[in-house]
């Protein structure tokens, strides 16, 4: 699957200032929390690839599916050969 324009993305209410992303490097104490205001400053597709990772099943299948996923913050991306069709969300928050 392929995202285009991830740094349009919108979160509503106030979920871009409260709610956090977690991962864990796998050591006693490796939790990490970053709010999504600053992930999607930094790395606006990342945020994405988060959110979606968390909606896939989280075994063998999710982590082929993850791989998967192509996430870009503009319009530019390498998939021409693909033909990617636009979808439009008619309804948007922000």
């Amino acid at each position: 699957m392929i995202v285009i324009n991830a740094s349009r993305s919108a979160l509503t209410g106030n979920k871009r200032q409260n709610k956090m992303a977690y991962h864990h490097s796998g050591y006693p104490g490796g939790l990490r929390a970053t709010a999504y205001q600053d992930l999607l400053d930094k790395a606006p597709g990342e945020g994405g690839r988060a959110r979606r990772q968390g909606q896939l099943p989280h075994n063998r299948l999710g982590r082929q599916q993850i791989g998967k996923l192509k996430v870009y913050p503009g319009a530019e991306h390498p998939h021409a050969a693909q033909q990617p069709v636009p979808f439009e969300i008619k309804q948007v928050a922000q």
